[in-house]
């Protein structure tokens, strides 16, 4: 994978998904390169001359570059309820142990010389260790025992070693202290990171909610419209039947009841699809301004020519803003979004829909397997429209709707695509539609 495939992949995330990448990859990152670095310094100014200074300095990095895999594993335990990585925290802890060791030693050789790096390493020994322990454990009481124990455990070894009660004390004192940090930094983090991805899945749960309820909306009004005509047609057009056999006039007036009855139905049907796919402009925009104004995105509006126009043209290109602005806020990072609508030469009405914050596209919008493009075109073609879209610089994404004035009534009465009469059910103003394109920005 190249480094641009890379670049593209991040840049295609989420912004949960990159707080989490941040997160994680900056505890990945610290356990490692400060014992090394450390190492490395004492190797420039003494060269072979500390081996139990380098020692601890390996070790304490060896345990970051094992830590890298256990953080990864603990997170997702904590995050996703995958296999707990005990046997390489137990690993870790065997290491902590040798490490420990290599630093009493060092203190008796040489002193305090080297305090100051020692402690260094033995708080990214610690972070290893006990950072990803905070993930593990279900409960924060039981990890602060654990912590408490093992520091006294630590203490008595020293002493077992030789070292006075000053240096137990200490070492004791440092790994508490260290341990209830790395609570408060790695749990902390994991909290955060839970409760971020709680609301990014509820969100999804949300959108997906708005169109079943969508659907449910619609087949109920269809069930009340049809369901009693469908009934009376199925009884007279066996009543007809009966009749025929016998040789009976009535049957004919049966037959023209029956027809009679599908065209009501046919009509009442009209009205439904119709009242879904009329949508008004001015509660679209309120409706845009208001949903992406809660999710913390600035949102511009200027429809001053709004109210001069055919409903017709008002009903399509509200259709735009409800379905660019759904996937504002499912398909891109957007800070700002402007709609601006004015009237060119008193022929063509022109909404541009434009927003930042666009995820680097796989391919062409249109392309996808979503069909929001395509149902949108769809209903500006029958009024004569077009719909454009282009990715701008600085990750912005631009969608125009143009609708000519001229021939509107005309256009408003012809025949409707299929997909504009049964595509996309119309919800509340900014809600989510059902089979949004896959790609950023508003397309």
């Amino acid at each position: 994978m190249g480094l641009w495939t890379r670049v593209k992949e991040w840049r295609g995330r989420s912004r949960v998904a990159k707080v989490d990448s941040y997160m994680r990859w900056t505890l990945y990152a610290i356990p490692v390169f400060l014992p090394a670095s450390g190492t490395a310094g004492v190797f420039s100014d003494s060269g072979l001359t500390r081996p139990w200074i380098l020692a601890l300095g390996g070790i304490f990095t060896l345990q970051g570059l094992l830590g890298i895999s256990i953080f990864r594993r603990s997170f997702d335990h904590y995050l996703w309820k995958k296999p707990a990585p005990w046997w390489l925290l137990a690993a870790q802890g065997l290491l902590f142990v040798v490490a420990i060791a290599c630093m009493v030693i060092s203190f008796g050789v040489y002193g305090n010389e080297y305090s100051s790096t020692i402690g260094l390493f033995l708080w990214n020994g610690s972070l290893s260790l006990f950072g990803p322990f905070t993930l593990l454990v279900r409960k924060v009481r039981r990890f602060v025992i654990a912590c408490v124990s093992i520091a006294l455990v630590l203490g008595l070894g020293v002493l077992a070693l030789g070292a006075g009660w000053q240096a137990a004390a200490s070492l004791s004192g440092t790994v508490l202290g260290v341990t209830l940090c790395c609570l408060y930094v790695v749990r902390l983090s994991g909290w955060m990171l839970h409760v971020m991805w709680e609301l990014e899945n509820a969100r999804e749960a949300q959108a997906r909610l708005a169109v079943a309820e969508e659907r449910l909306r619609f087949g109920r009004d269809l069930h009340d419209v049809l369901g009693r005509n469908l009934a009376v047609i199925a009884l007279k057009s066996e009543l007809a039947c009966q009749l025929a056999r016998r040789g009976s006039d009535a049957a004919l007036t049966q037959m023209t009841e029956v027809q009679r009855i599908a065209q009501e139905s046919q009509r009442e049907v009209r009205e439904v699809v119709r009242g879904y796919r009329e949508a008004d402009l001015h509660t679209e925009l309120v409706g845009a301004r208001g949903v992406l104004s809660a999710a913390d995105i600035d949102c511009r509006i200027d429809d001053t020519a709004g109210k001069t126009l055919p409903p017709p043209v008002q009903s399509v290109l509200a259709w735009v803003v409800r379905e660019g602005t759904t996937n504002v806020l499912r398909h891109s990072d957007a800070r700002r979004c402007a709609v601006r609508l004015r009237v060119v030469a008193d022929t063509e009405a022109v909404l541009i829909m434009e927003n930042n914050g666009v995820r680097e596209p796989d391919g062409d919008p249109g392309s996808g397997n979503g069909s929001g493009l395509a149902g949108l075109r769809e209903r500006l073609m029958v009024l004569g429209g077009t719909l454009t879209y282009e990715h701008a610089a600085n990750a912005t994404f631009r969608l125009t709707a143009r609708v000519p004035l001229s021939g509107v009534g005309d256009a408003e009465d012809a025949a409707v695509p299929d997909r504009a009469r049964a595509g996309n059910p119309a919800g509340a103003p900014g809600r989510v539609q059902d089979e949004v394109p896959v790609n950023g920005g508003t397309a």
